[in-house]
């Protein structure tokens, strides 16, 4: 009798089949590089914003500091899923 966690790999693995392939060396590099780049372009807008952030807060703009913050945490989750994008389309080859 199988685990259910053993039924939903053996699913995952035929819903897709290229997902067990190991990487080349060339992929590697691009992955490493697409992380590089994406983690300095988060780096930049996070300075960028902190330090709008900042105004705010001495400010004392609380309005301001809830959109900035907001504005961040979106930054933040667009740059991550352009970044899985990217990767992805490397592991697909």
């Amino acid at each position: 009798m199988k685990s259910a966690y053993e039924l939903a790999m053996e699913r995952l693995r035929a819903s897709d089949p290229d997902a067990g392939k190991p990487l080349t060396a060339e992929q590697k590099a691009k992955l490493a590089e697409i992380d590089r780049l994406y983690r300095g372009r988060l780096a930049e807008r996070e300075i960028f914003l902190k330090k709008q952030l900042d105004e705010a807060v001495q400010a004392g703009n609380e309005e301001e500091v809830g959109k900035i913050r907001k504005q961040l945490a979106n930054e933040k989750a667009r740059i991550e899923e352009e970044c899985d994008a990217d990767k992805e389309r490397v592991r697909r080859g």
